[in-house]
């Protein structure tokens, strides 16, 4: 899991900048076939370290969600955003459902080696489907293209085609003529907004010539596994808690400290070295005035509160689920497993419903809203979590919140990006989400060991130790705590201005 989470960390701003520069589709498709060998090379791994190496290809594939949010930036009328973002989120959703149920039947009676098999001919279906039939328009073609023009240019402006039909239709047409009119000013309105947003008129030879930072992606990547191993190593070891933690080899306390202590060295010296790098490069891997941004910036810290809370909580759910009373449930894998279904349902159906309350409303309320919302389900999972259909309820509540709370913030994010830096930002974006993701499981891990409670099993001698009711209060009540946070982050970001709202196409087609 840490190799996964470490190579989608590392790649996924590094996807973004290379969509950028070589195209979206033709990453996208690198991408996805990384991906598939890696679900083939685990298929058939046999050792611990084959493993290692599959899942970190796997985690490669993670650099697949930047670009497809900046595809939708792309393909989409500006009204229509949001929704694209609500149906994405909606099938991680149908994702999560699928891997809960279908996998956990086929482990059960096929192997674990038969889940990544089933993934193969998915994989590679889709891959056929998006090199056939998805076509991307890129912003490079815009600028090398420089179709759109200048309304006053030889091509001639959106008025010569209303003077055209006066001279044609005479008076008798005024009726008409109005609505030209109306129509060619909200056109030329569209053509000024895409000509500043894509900075048409730049010359396009110079986006073809621009090149991947290396400098800059090798100290980020450093920076980051250093980070992520540093919260790895912080977890201290167990004996029976079964958590991915690949600190648990580690027995000598001493060691550990200095393994911990020598990578928060080495991941903040190679970050500040980052900074330095990417404000002397020519083509940054990341655009720090950008990130720097009213908007962008919080909406980043929410995405980050969001990824943090929810895999912080989702992992602890099993572990209370599996440990046997009185301190936890003591479920066995599938009734563990039917606690969170309702989780995703919910979140299956409420992740396009709310791209459509976005599109109609704006990104600033259901955002603001949403993370509320979250932060209710929260505080109503550290209040009542004593039987199975309690937590249920719980996670029901943060499913409706977190995807109002994310669609709203990730179409603030694009909206708010020019289009030249849009794999920039939504890659940076999706990295700060994966980096809450890692980090919430390193802080709940690191709760549930320093809180353990003996237990004799089943009335025999035989005892063990399990995370005592006190962690997983500790746990609930510090998601709850983030969430406040989220709530504070999501108003400044929704501050300056409601962006989101239903607005004239940003890429209109070109006219005759």
């Amino acid at each position: 899991m840490t190799m996964y989470l470490v190579a989608g960390a590392v790649m996924t701003p590094i996807a973004g900048k290379l969509s950028d520069i070589y195209g979206r589709k033709k990453i996208l498709l690198m991408i996805m076939v990384i991906y598939t060998i890696g679900v083939t090379v685990a298929a058939s791994s046999s050792t611990f370290y084959t493993m290692l190496i599959a899942r970190s290809f796997q985690g490669v594939g993670m650099g697949m969600f930047p670009i497809a949010y900046t595809m939708i930036r792309s393909q989409f009328p500006r009204n229509k955003i949001s929704i694209g973002q609500g149906i994405i989120t909606s099938m991680y959703a149908s994702g999560s459902v699928i891997g809960l149920v279908v996998g956990g039947g086929i482990i059960q009676y096929y192997g674990w080696h038969a889940t990544f098999i089933s993934v193969i001919p998915i994989s590679i279906f889709l891959l056929i489907i998006i090199w056939k039939f998805v076509n991307v328009k890129d912003h490079r073609d815009d600028c090398a293209s420089n179709n759109y023009g200048d309304k006053d240019s030889n091509s001639g402006s959106t008025n010569d085609l209303t003077s055209k039909n006066n001279n044609k239709n005479g008076s008798r047409q005024r009726p008409r003529q109005k609505q030209i009119q109306k129509y060619n000013k909200d056109m030329d309105d569209d053509l000024d907004e895409v000509k500043n947003d894509n900075n048409v008129g730049i010359d396009p030879n110079k986006i073809k010539r621009q090149h991947l930072d290396i400098k800059g992606a090798v100290t980020l990547a450093v920076a980051i596994v250093s980070i992520l191993l540093v919260f790895t190593f912080l977890q201290p070891p167990g004996e029976n808690l079964t958590a991915s933690s690949s600190a648990s080899f580690v027995n000598n306390r001493n060691y550990s400290t200095m393994i911990t202590i020598s990578f928060a060295i080495l991941g903040t010296s190679s970050f500040i070295g980052f900074i330095l790098v990417e404000r002397r490069a020519q083509s940054p891997l990341l655009d720090l005035k950008l990130m720097a941004n009213k908007v962008i910036l919080p909406g980043n810290l929410v995405m980050l509160v969001i990824g943090m809370t929810m895999f912080m909580v989702m992992q602890t759910i099993p572990i209370l689920a599996r440990s046997p009373n009185p301190l936890g449930f003591g479920d066995s894998v599938i009734e563990a497993t039917k606690i969170q279904i309702p989780y995703s349902i919910i979140l299956l159906v409420s992740g396009p419903t709310s791209g459509f309350i976005v599109s109609k409303m704006g990104s600033r309320t259901p955002m603001i809203a949403g993370t509320i919302i979250t932060t209710i389900g929260f505080f109503a999972i550290y209040a009542l979590h004593s039987t199975q259909l309690f937590v249920s309820i719980g996670l029901a509540v943060v499913s409706v919140g977190l995807s109002f709370a994310a669609v709203g913030v990730m179409n603030i994010i694009i909206l708010a990006t020019p289009a030249q830096s849009m794999g920039i930002s939504t890659g940076m974006t999706s990295l700060i989400r994966i980096i809450g993701s890692a980090l919430g499981p390193a802080i709940a891990g690191m709760l549930m060991q320093s809180q353990q409670q003996i237990l004799k099993m089943n009335g025999s001698t035989t005892v063990a130790t399990f995370p005592s009711s006190g962690a997983y209060n500790m746990i609930f009540l510090t998601a709850a705590i983030l969430s406040v946070f989220s709530i504070a982050f999501a108003i400044m970001a929704g501050k300056k201005r409601d962006v989101g709202k239903a607005a004239p196409l940003s890429v209109p087609k070109k006219r005759p």
